[in-house]
């Protein structure tokens, strides 16, 4: 099947291009196995306009909802696109499913995923006290002394999805100030339950069944320490999802696509992205969508210019 668009990424951007290439009447294909992108694992989300508090599930069923209104003017894939190529002017794509999808033009919304720490143990307890989802995770570590690591607004965060339940929190952040929105910072930095440790570098998360501590190097006076926690929960930003175009497409430095910022075309001639998966400074829901909409804007004029 050829389309004029195909739509990589069933997160805000994507789902907001789905539905501005539905209304443009483009032949448009959006292909996603999960819709809501990182807001999914969000319990309450504040700044989503026109919605004083959702939960990321909740906004994920609408914008899921949103998109399949205007089927058939847009179709829905439910799988994740394993390889993208170019071929005779327009891209071929490659479903998980191994199902061939023609295009005449791409556009990647498919955002970012958590990064690691890189440091042992790690690897070996994850899962077994080493989490990455407060808001999912949190109810499990009921009356245990924890560890968020991160000081950025996803650090803080998880700090207030911890404190109904922990016992105790600690905060590890490798700088000597936080990064994260004032007022988060000044509900955390009160919180009687929190104890922010500065300039703090993760050396080893410890652990035989079960996390049973972590092991830290006091980067201000180079001294390593080691703290006994019954819980690690890693907030340290994300990687973007850009593996799949890399080889199309110019990345920055940390992977980001680089796009122009009037029109999210990338340098290469028919690819377009929007959302955390590009350099955009900010990485927000509302610029995500707003990004992905002018691309489409950008795409019809192109497919039909």
């Amino acid at each position: 099947m050829f389309y004029d668009l195909v739509i990589v990424g069933g997160g805000p951007a994507g789902a907001g291009a789905a539905v501005y290439a539905a209304r443009k009447k483009m032949k448009t294909l959006i292909a996603t196995d999960s819709w809501g992108g990182q807001s999914l694992v969000s319990a309450d989300i504040q700044n989503w306009i026109g919605t004083p508090h959702i939960s990321g599930l909740e906004l994920a069923k609408m914008l899921e909802a949103h998109v399949r209104a205007y089927q058939p003017d847009v179709e829905i894939l439910e799988e994740r696109i394993e390889k993208i190529d170019s071929k005779n002017g327009g891209f071929v794509l490659i479903s998980q499913s191994g199902q061939t999808i023609e295009a005449k033009t791409v556009l990647i919304c498919t955002g970012s995923r958590r990064r690691r720490l890189g440091v042992p143990g790690e690897d070996k307890l994850d899962g077994k006290g080493i989490a990455w989802c407060g808001t999912c995770d949190a109810p499990l570590f009921k009356d245990k002394v924890v560890a968020v690591i991160g000081g950025g607004n996803a650090g803080l965060e998880t700090v207030l999805d911890l404190n109904p339940y922990a016992s105790q929190i600690y905060l590890f952040h490798r700088r000597d100030q936080l990064k994260g929105d004032p007022l988060t910072q000044e509900k955390v930095l009160s919180n009687k339950k929190v104890t922010v440790i500065y300039n703090a570098e993760t050396q080893e998360i410890l652990g035989d069944q079960f996390v049973s501590g972590l092991r830290y190097k006091d980067s201000k006076i180079g001294a390593e320490k080691t703290l006994g926690l019954e819980g690690v929960f890693v907030e340290i930003g994300n990687v973007p999802n850009s593996d799949i175009v890399k080889h199309l497409v110019k990345t920055d430095e940390w992977g980001q696509i680089v796009v122009d910022h009037k029109t999210q075309q990338t340098l290469a001639k028919g690819i377009w992205a929007a959302g955390d998966v590009t350099d955009v400074l900010n990485k927000q829901n509302n610029i995500s969508v707003g990004d992905a909409i002018k691309a489409v804007l950008n795409i019809y004029s192109y497919v039909w210019g």
